[in-house]
């Protein structure tokens, strides 16, 4: 369309382009916080979150006489377009600001504002049959809008993450089942320990991953623990009677989430440590995921000089000066999601004890990392799964080949001969490059029938009877 249209607001007047549904207060936000780079916009799930907070304060209002129903019905109206994807790219704030949110809110009410008077059949800028803070932001403040609608931001993205890490403990249960029959040696500390099975290996990378995912969703309940109806402080100054009560249930009724007023809304609009708890979870699901990598990374190192027992996909030409040299690009990228993880969560941390008296200024930081962190863990796990676990061979000879040299086998041998007697044959064993199996015949210690029984791999990755 092209053109400009002037807002004002309590510093003065600006110029805006026409067509932008942003409005004022926006534009300063954008001109004030040119951070991260990372706008509103790119985090769907909160841009959502604040429509849905935005359309319940309104259908609120409306039932209790505090908002005439055009401009309520104007405002749900914008905020159902929202929800559809639409006007997403009006979102423009930078995600990491000051002001504990308020640039984020006068945002949405811009946004919504502009639209629903579009809707009502009025040019963008004329508040006066629509305003942004008078309706939009009726019996609100930045101070419940902003946590609330993080709460469900950050809620709904982990059950993206979830899901992806679903995806990922069944490629990993996969390949357990896969690897039942490969028997490899198993490490403690890097060095030889007794037998297992390769494919319990990866059944117990997927009860890790089954772990993390339970945690998180137990954590993310927590979040529908919400303060809107606070206001400023959590007093309700400016709300109507029933407001609170109200608008919590018309917004557990729109998102169709089993969402609570919080037990005290003066502690709840001061309180971050909910965003703590969620942040400490996706820290812990980043050591568990990285391990994992890290030992991907171990099994597959090679491929002739290394452990060499699985064949990782070969994704990309690893080196620009060693040909033929391909490297384990996806585990690695995987555990470099995983240390941002971590940092998030000092960040969290210290931004969470950063409240003072009756408000947290630093929650658009928590925001960001919260969004961010979940966002990257789910397309970690989508990556990992897709472009690493689903495509792992195993090299079965080798890894037999490596239990009958161990000299692990010889812990099988304690129950019968002693550990003395054991950690003999061990020593000889490494010192004159001999197998266990050949000194133990020597010795006379046990008969071929009997050693055959007990050092019979697959019998070493379950608990026997011992026979006395």
């Amino acid at each position: 369309m092209g053109g400009i249209r002037t807002e004002h607001d309590s510093l003065g007047t600006r110029e805006l382009p026409a067509d932008a549904y942003y409005g004022v207060q926006t534009l300063r936000a954008v001109e004030n916080f040119q951070i991260s780079g990372i706008e509103l916009r790119k985090f769907g799930h909160l841009v959502n979150a604040l429509a849905h907070v935005k359309k319940a304060a309104a259908l609120a209002n409306a039932e209790l006489g505090a908002l005439a129903q055009p401009k309520a019905d104007a405002i749900v109206a914008a905020c159902d377009e929202l929800l559809t994807g639409r006007l997403r790219e009006n979102f423009v704030v930078d995600m990491v600001q000051g002001g504990a949110g308020t640039s984020t809110n006068m945002n949405a009410n811009e946004v919504i504002a502009n639209r629903g008077l579009e809707l009502m059949g009025h040019r963008k800028g004329e508040y006066r049959y629509l305003h942004p803070n008078d309706d939009v932001n009726r019996s609100q403040s930045t101070n419940d809008v902003y946590p609330t609608s993080v709460k469900l931001g950050v809620y709904l993205s982990l059950q993206d993450a979830s899901a992806a890490l679903g995806e990922l403990q069944n490629a990993l249960r996969a390949k357990a089942v896969e690897f039942a029959d490969v028997i490899k040696m198993g490490r403690t500390q890097l060095q030889d320990a007794v037998p297992m099975t390769l494919g319990q290996e990866f059944g117990a990378y997927a009860v890790m991953i089954g772990e993390a995912i339970n945690h998180l969703q137990r954590i993310g309940g927590d979040l529908l623990a919400v303060n809107m109806g606070a206001t400023a402080i959590g007093t309700g100054i400016t709300s109507p009677p029933g407001y609170a009560d109200l608008v919590t249930v018309k917004l557990a009724e729109i998102t169709g989430l089993p969402i609570v007023q919080a037990e005290n809304l003066v502690e709840a609009t001061q309180d971050s440590g909910d965003f703590v708890a969620v942040s400490a979870t996706l820290k812990r699901a980043a050591v568990q995921l990285s391990k994992i990598c890290n030992d991907l990374r171990l099994l597959s190192s090679g491929p002739r000089a290394g452990l060499g027992e699985i064949n990782l996909p070969a994704m990309q030409p690893g080196s620009s000066i060693m040909p033929g040299k391909v490297n384990p690009v996806i585990p690695e990228v995987v555990s470099q999601v995983c240390f941002q993880l971590i940092g998030y969560d000092m960040t969290v941390t210290m931004a969470a004890e950063a409240s003072q008296l009756e408000l947290n200024m630093a929650e658009p930081i928590m925001a960001h990392d919260l969004m961010m962190g979940t966002m990257m863990l789910r397309n970690a796990a989508v990556t990992l799964t897709s472009r690493c676990i689903t495509g792992i061979t195993a090299n079965r000879e080798h890894c037999r080949d490596l239990v009958a040299h161990s000299i692990g086998l010889v812990t099988a041998l304690v129950p019968t001969l002693g550990y003395e007697q054991s950690a003999a044959i061990a020593k000889e064993a490494l010192e004159s490059g001999g197998s266990v199996y050949d000194l133990v015949l020597e010795r006379g210690a046990m008969t071929k029938a009997e050693l055959d029984d007990l050092l019979s791999p697959e019998k070493m990755t379950a608990p026997r009877s011992r026979r006395l």
